[in-house]
C-alpha cells in the first residue's frame, strides 16, 4: 500500500511573519481611527467655539450700534449729538456706553451706562449693568481675549486709535477663541471673530441723513 503524501503546515517562521503582518495593520487601522476621533472632537469644539463668539458678537454689536440714543454733548461752541460712549472710561479692553432708556438728552445719566469687558480670571466676556437684578453677568466663557478699537471720524480720512473720542463714529470688536487642545492634533489654535459697530447716533452717521 501507497503511502499519502504528507500535508504540510506552516513553518514557526512564516506564522511569526504572518503575526507582525497582521500586528502593522491594525497599528496603522488604530492610528487613522485615533486621527478620525481627533479631528472630530476639534471640529466640535471648534463649532462650539464658533457659536459661543458669534452670540457674543451680536449681543455686544447690538447694545453698542444703539448706545446714546437721543443723547446730547455740550462743545464750547454748540451742542451737538453724542455717540453714547463713555470716552473716560473706554479703551482697547472695555466699552463702556449709555444706552438712554429714558429718553433724556443728558449724557450724564450714569445709570444707564452699561460696560463690556474681558476677565482674565475666568476667560470670559463680561457685561456690567448696574440697573440689573445681578449687575455683573458672563455673556460668553471660553474665550482668549477682547479688544476693541475705534474709528475716528472728524475729518475726510477716519483713524483708527485705541481709545475712543467724541467723533467716534465706529467700534471695531475683535474676539479671540483658543481651542482646547486635542492629542493628535496641532495645540494652541486659535479662532478670531471681527465685528465693525457703527454707532447710529455718533455725529458722523446722523450727517448722512
Amino acid at each position: 500500500m501507497k503511502k499519502g503524501a504528507k500535508n504540510k503546515g506552516f513553518t514557526l517562521l512564516e506564522l511569526l511573519i504572518a503575526m507582525m503582518i497582521t500586528l502593522v495593520l491594525m497599528g496603522l487601522a488604530t492610528t487613522l481611527f485615533a486621527r478620525a476621533l481627533g479631528v472630530r472632537k476639534r471640529e466640535s469644539r471648534k463649532a462650539d467655539a464658533l457659536t459661543s463668539a458669534r452670540a457674543a458678537l451680536n449681543s455686544i454689536s447690538r447694545e453698542i450700534s444703539n448706545c446714546g440714543y437721543g443723547m446730547m454733548i455740550n462743545l464750547p461752541t454748540k451742542k451737538v449729538k453724542s455717540n453714547g460712549l463713555v470716552v473716560a472710561d473706554s479703551g482697547d479692553k472695555k466699552i463702556r456706553c449709555r444706552s438712554n432708556l429714558n429718553n433724556n438728552d443728558s449724557i450724564d445719566n450714569e445709570g444707564e451706562d452699561i460696560s463690556y469687558f474681558f476677565d482674565t480670571a475666568t476667560q470670559s466676556i463680561v457685561r456690567y449693568d448696574s440697573r440689573a437684578a445681578s449687575p455683573t453677568s458672563v455673556i460668553v466663557n471660553r474665550i482668549s481675549d477682547l479688544s476693541f478699537a475705534y474709528f475716528d471720524y472728524d475729518g475726510t480720512v477716519p483713524t483708527v486709535a485705541s481709545a475712543p473720542v467724541n467723533t467716534t463714529g465706529r467700534v471695531r470688536i475683535t474676539v479671540t477663541v483658543r481651542l482646547e487642545d486635542v492629542q493628535g492634533q496641532p495645540s494652541n489654535q486659535t479662532i478670531t471673530f471681527t465685528s465693525d459697530v457703527t454707532l447710529r447716533n455718533s455725529r458722523f452717521m446722523l450727517e448722512q441723513y
